[in-house]
């Protein structure tokens, strides 16, 4: 398997695990809605959150986030509105991006609510 989908899963993996720890429950892994895939969907309180994660083994390139563009984003609108619809859910719904530089050294992590606004 290619170095960087291995990344990839553990990031997933990882980030899974700390949801499930910080009182998230798993909706969905690895959902797709025509073009899009949504790694995660979790639910907490009266959220549906939908959560990118993006893993980097550094930040010499920039932070995990910042590889999140605006076709991404529209593509993660459009699939949760119709998985809301599908799935008749009546909750707001939120948009996280998990950013984790995993290597040999250490593991970051950092999760950031609401990501989408910033890039308004």
């Amino acid at each position: 398997m290619v170095q960087h989908n291995e990344l990839g899963k553990q990031g997933e993996q990882i980030a899974v695990d700390y949801l499930i720890k910080n009182g998230y429950e798993i909706l969905e892994r690895n959902w797709y809605y025509r073009k899009a895939e949504v790694d995660i969907i979790a639910q907490k309180g009266d959220y549906v959150c939908c959560v990118e994660v993006k893993t980097r083994n550094s930040a010499f390139f920039g932070n995990p986030q910042d590889f999140v563009n605006e076709k991404k984003i529209k593509l993660q609108v459009l699939a949760m509105d119709y998985y809301m619809n599908e799935k008749d859910l009546d909750y707001e719904v939120r948009f996280d991006i998990i950013a984790i530089i995993l290597n040999k050294k250490n593991t970051e992590i950092e999760h950031l609510e609401d990501a989408f606004l910033y890039f308004e």
